[in-house]
């Protein structure tokens, strides 16, 4: 793991997170190094302070993006307005919930991805699937050289706690699937990116009901083969994707990317002051997040968000992933969710370790080859092409 700041783990997971996201070291070294003493201060003084640095850079390559266009250098234009989103990303992740100038950070991030990928000539696009008389908001990447007429499989992928559909998109699985002949869907569910912070559509534990209107969509997608639907999830994602592939019989397929087996007891050590948070103000954000009222009523939200007699209701193929360093979630929890799927007919567990990279909580510190590896097991289980 990269550790810039050698005392704050919530900031090196956001400048590893950056890097993934296609950050570049010397960017990194002109935001960070102002922020060594701010990485000693409190959430509010520090964060403050990290925010500042980060936009700064965003407003400036933003400028220098402008320039490129006015002299037509469009693929230029759009690596900077890419970078800038991605740093955006970061800054606004960091803040507390309700903070001035929050949501028009986040609107502004939303914005620069699509004219960046835009400009890049990526075919992704944004989608909105109806959801109970409002929408999810999602990002559809076909699968490369797809064919009009033609049908792909595809993989769902929702974010984890604190993750975007951007930042998902960004850190490089939708084009990995895609060069193997796999599109995908990454979706903002319920309590993540714009479904939290523009719908107000807080989390729930039976990841199913939104799940299930994912597939209701894609069902009908003239570009979707129904019949070969996966499903994938990141860190919290490692608890709703087994949730949602055990409770909808419709995928074909699961991947948790960093196992989330038992997250009410993860809650738990939290509190006992045990394990790593992912973000300042954590109480704060989980309560925004579940949609509680106060610490108390969330831990009682908590109590439903464990797989224990759920994973035994899983009949397609599910790969268990995690890396040997995670401080955040234990390894344990891995091994449970791989030994109760039971049911499975192709299970599958792999933990990443200091040899192939990826060791630390779903392989942010190193993603590639752990992507690559996720990429090309869904591949093989749902027929893509993992050789060209």
């Amino acid at each position: 793991m990269f550790k810039y700041f050698p005392t704050n783990y919530v900031w090196n997971l956001s400048v590893d997170l950056a890097i993934e996201m296609g950050a570049r070291i010397g960017e990194i070294e002109a935001m960070c190094a102002p922020l060594q003493e701010a990485a000693k201060a409190h959430d509010a003084a520090g964060t403050q302070a990290f925010r500042d640095t980060w936009v700064r850079m965003a407003d400036q390559l933003c400028e220098l993006a402008e320039e490129d266009a006015t002299r037509g250098r469009l693929v230029s234009a759009g690596e900077k307005y890419k970078r800038a989103a991605a740093y955006l990303i970061t800054a606004e992740r960091l803040q507390a919930h309700g903070s001035p100038g929050r949501m028009a950070l986040y609107r502004r991030e939303l914005a620069l991805f699509q004219k960046g990928q835009g400009l890049l000539g990526d075919p992704v696009r944004r989608v909105e699937i109806p959801y109970e008389g409002r929408h999810l908001s999602a990002l559809y990447r076909p699968a490369d050289g797809l064919q009009p007429g033609q049908r792909a499989p595809l993989l769902v992928q929702v974010n984890g706690l604190d993750s975007k559909k951007e930042m998902k998109y960004l850190v490089g699985l939708p084009a990995w699937l895609a060069q193997r002949g796999v599109s995908s869907l990454v979706v903002d569910q319920p309590g993540t990116g714009e479904a939290l912070r523009l719908e107000g559509l807080t989390a729930r534990f039976d990841a199913e009901h939104w799940a299930s209107r994912v597939v209701d969509w894609l069902e009908q997608h003239p570009e979707v083969d129904a019949t070969r639907i996966g499903c994938e999830g990141v860190s919290l994602g490692g608890y709703y994707c087994p949730r949602a592939v055990a409770m909808e019989p419709r995928f074909a397929c699961g991947v948790a990317w960093g196992a989330n087996h038992d997250w009410r007891d993860v809650q738990k050590r939290r509190l006992e002051k045990e394990g790593d948070f992912p973000v300042p103000h954590y109480w704060a954000h989980v309560c925004w997040v579940w949609g509680a009222k106060d610490v108390d009523d969330f831990m009682r939200i908590a109590e439903d968000v464990h797989l224990d007699g759920v994973v035994e209701k899983i009949r397609v193929p599910f790969l268990v992933t995690h890396g040997e360093r995670d401080s955040q979630i234990p390894l344990k929890w891995a091994h449970r969710t791989y030994e109760q799927l039971v049911n499975s007919p192709k299970r599958e567990l792999k933990i990443f370790t200091d040899r192939e990279g990826g060791a630390q909580h779903a392989s942010f510190d190193n993603s590639i080859n752990a992507g690559h590896f996720i990429a090309d097991w869904v591949a093989e289980t749902l027929r893509g092409n993992t050789h060209h």
